[in-house]
């Protein structure tokens, strides 16, 4: 029986350990029948694979991480190469609070990848394969973004990683969306911004930017004054950077919403202007706020 009680321990820190709760969808439709059928056993693969692989060297100590994968096939050469994008959201629990906050939302339509029936997935990071580093990338990306909300800058380590997989794809065959300065979206422009010494106040602003969401709900004023730090440091260094990068972008992408909720209230509504300055893309979003007052 004692025996019984170690093994389940020990099973049971090795399902722990692993950092994702992955949902994937996929969607197919666009394909040919004989596709679909080589596909058949698509979804549950990349799930597991996303579920139950450990993607950092240490035993991971938070809650599994929250995140979606929805993948729609877009086109194939033949019966084991295809187009594809992807959207990928994460989110982490608001402390002491039964809410979460979006941390990542990204479309990217530039995956192509082989993969054949029932094919078998396997963690090797430095090694560069189409299917399983892109999957890669974005645990990382999920895992650093996570962990920088938390405890400023501590993603550093595991964003490293991502960029090395970056590097990695550079004259292979399967390398768009990789490429540097290729489209408006990348993976590599958005690592190495979120990796460049420029946009450190961003990065160490995120983490204040959490805490102050985390707060809001103990004392409202201190919270939103941690939150708009964030709109400040981006006011202030907005001449250093490109508010049109990816990485700020992104942000916005996933954050513009839950800005407008907590601070359309807030006793400087002049944060609004520099939203619309730093965040274009949803420059009507803080035009309605600013329209009601």
């Amino acid at each position: 029986m004692k025996n019984l009680l170690i093994i389940f321990l020990l099973l049971s820190k090795v399902i722990f350990s692993q950092e994702l709760q992955a949902t994937v969808t996929v969607n197919f439709e666009q394909l040919p029948s004989i596709n679909k059928e080589n596909l058949s056993s698509f979804q549950n693969t990349i799930e597991d694979y996303l579920n139950l692989t450990r993607f950092t060297n240490e035993t991971w100590q938070n809650d599994k991480i929250k995140c979606t994968f929805n993948i729609f096939f877009l086109s194939s050469q033949d019966d084991r190469t295809y187009t594809a994008q992807v959207f990928i959201g994460s989110q982490r629990p608001i402390y002491k609070s039964l809410q979460n906050t979006q941390l990542i939302s990204i479309l990217d339509n530039s995956w192509s990848f082989q993969y054949e029936k029932n094919q078998a997935l396997y963690f090797n990071p430095t090694l560069f394969s189409s299917l399983e580093s892109i999957l890669d990338y974005y645990a990382f990306l999920i895992i650093g973004m996570d962990n920088d909300s938390w405890e400023k800058m501590s993603g550093t380590p595991i964003f490293t990683k991502a960029m090395f997989i970056v590097n990695n794809s550079v004259g292979g065959k399967f390398t768009k969306g990789w490429e540097k300065g290729s489209g408006s979206f990348n993976r590599g422009d958005l690592m190495e911004d979120i990796l460049n010494e420029k946009y450190r106040p961003f990065r160490e602003a995120i983490a204040d930017y959490h805490y102050g969401l985390d707060f809001i709900a103990i004392n409202k004023k201190v919270g939103q004054e941690k939150m708009v730090s964030l709109i400040k440091t981006l006011d202030q260094i907005k001449s250093k950077i490109d508010v049109r990068s990816i990485f700020v972008k992104s942000f916005f992408d996933a954050k513009h919403g839950e800005i407008i909720n907590h601070l359309a209230d807030y006793e400087d509504l002049t944060i609004f202007r520099k939203l619309k300055v730093i965040d274009p893309p949803h420059l009507s979003k803080y035009d309605e706020v600013l329209n009601k007052k």
